[in-house]
């Protein structure tokens, strides 16, 4: 008999991975009809496909021990946030000495300390400070995230990819799929998003609430719960004492300033309940979380992910929700994406003339009724025609402003940029990133196609 203080042995490497290569291994009604079953297909899956996931939270953390666990290999984790002390209670890949460091960097480290074999690369910083090409790399994105308008940011990006055919068709190779899952205490969502073929997040933007805001008038005057005295102190005592100054929810000393002002509040008026944590919640809008919820949403991400790459098994079409509160209630359902939408569709059309230049195509784009989109970066097939930043890429960039479009598109009759700049989203001024179709007036498409062809 073994003594206490023994090593046990690890277990067999094929054993762990004895019920992957099973789905991999046999044929079936249900599969993919590219799907052709062979034991080393775990293998090529694993030296083959990069994976990005986007969040290194509660979901992100068990997204990434599920997706090692199943395959995959290359992986690559982007996340701005640091450990904070009540993320322990839920995000299990952090321990208390790692609290202030970097969410992303450690889960990582953790992961890779116990799947042998897979590599994962962190990156500590905002998804927007990623330029176009860094998402172009992987395929399949993953997502972890609690925010609206994160999720919206990375769709119109791998949106932006999928490439039309003459007749609207999406061309395959310029699919990139995504799966995105939510959680919500005991609830929570997974969805498989395949651009021009499935709804997109801005198709089914509507399934997201609003944002329950409190009348101004209440928060100022009469308040009566420990939510009013926080947004009082968020919404209007931060901009007497801070004019001109952003608040920026992130800061550490900015919610300790929030905090400190809500409590004083809540005290002139006899209020209880008003603490950090509430303070946390209240401002950034965020839902409590449940590591159990987390962990059954993520299992569903990554059955869909593994089933999207390697076409084992049919995917979820196209919407999955769980309810864990009373029992348990699974519901898939099937919705239709908006064919006119102006993130996964073909792209939003503007004419030009030949002599119209960079500038006032930009200047276009803050005028235009669907887009109203300004401080306009402009690309094209992964070139940068104009950047508003860094000053460096402005600099370099300026001189197309005075060139014509015309000119700056190799003189095709129509060509696909992408626009990224603020725009409206629910409600809100966002960075956004929109396709759109040029074509030129009075330049036939047939003409220039034989000319370019002789």
């Amino acid at each position: 008999m073994a003594t206490p203080d023994a090593e046990q042995p690890a277990p067999m490497e094929p054993a762990r991975w004895r019920n992957l290569d099973m789905l991999l291994s046999r044929p079936g009604n249900l599969v993919a009809a590219s799907f052709d079953p062979s034991p080393t297909l775990r293998d090529l899956l694993g030296s083959l496909v990069e994976v990005l996931v986007v969040g290194a939270g509660g979901l992100g953390c068990e997204l990434l021990k599920d997706l090692a666990l199943s395959g995959f290999k290359k992986l690559h984790v982007i996340d701005m946030d640091t450990i904070d002390v009540s993320n322990l209670n839920r995000q299990f890949l952090f321990r208390v000495q790692d609290v202030g460091k970097s969410k992303a960097e450690v889960a990582a480290k953790r992961v890779m300390e116990r799947v042998s074999g897979v590599n994962i690369v962190p990156h500590f910083c905002r998804i927007e400070d990623k330029e176009i090409e860094f998402y172009s790399q992987f395929h399949i994105i993953v997502l972890g995230l609690d925010s609206i308008e994160a999720r919206s940011y990375i769709n119109s990006v791998a949106c932006g990819f999928l490439e039309y055919d003459a007749n609207d068709n999406p061309l395959e190779e310029t699919v990139k799929p995504m799966v995105d899952g939510g959680t919500e205490g005991f609830k929570g969502h997974a969805r498989v998003i395949i651009p021009g073929t499935t709804p997109c997040f801005e198709c089914n933007i509507w399934l997201f609430p609003p944002q329950v805001k409190f009348p101004l008038c209440t928060l100022a005057e009469t308040p009566r719960t420990a939510a009013h005295c926080i947004e009082y102190a968020h919404l209007i005592k931060w901009d007497e004492v801070h004019p001109g100054k952003p608040f920026d929810a992130d800061d550490a000393e900015h919610m300790q300033w929030i905090y400190s002002e809500a409590l004083k509040r809540a005290e002139l008026f006899g209020i209880s309940g008003v603490t950090y944590s509430l303070t946390q919640g209240v401002v950034k809008n965020i839902i409590p979380a449940i590591a159990s919820t987390n962990a059954i949403i993520s299992a569903a991400c990554a059955l869909e992910a593994f089933k999207l790459i390697s076409g084992c098994s049919k995917n979820v079409s196209n919407y999955l929700t769980y309810n864990g509160l009373e029992g348990t209630h699974i519901k898939v359902t099937e919705f239709v994406r908006d064919k006119d939408c102006l993130v996964c569709g073909p792209g939003t059309l503007i004419e030009l003339d030949t002599s119209s230049t960079l500038a006032e195509f930009i200047k276009m784009l803050e005028e235009h009724p669907k887009l109203r989109i300004s401080k306009a970066s402009v690309t094209h097939e992964g070139n940068n025609l104009y950047m508003q930043s860094p000053e460096v890429l402005e600099q370099m960039t300026r001189p197309n402003l005075s060139v014509p479009m015309f000119e700056l598109l190799k003189e095709a009759p129509y060509a696909t940029v992408h626009a990224t700049g603020m725009a409206e989203n629910n409600g809100k001024r966002v960075s956004s990133l929109r396709k759109l179709r040029v074509a030129f007036k009075g330049v036939e498409a047939s003409k220039m196609d034989v000319s370019e062809s002789s």
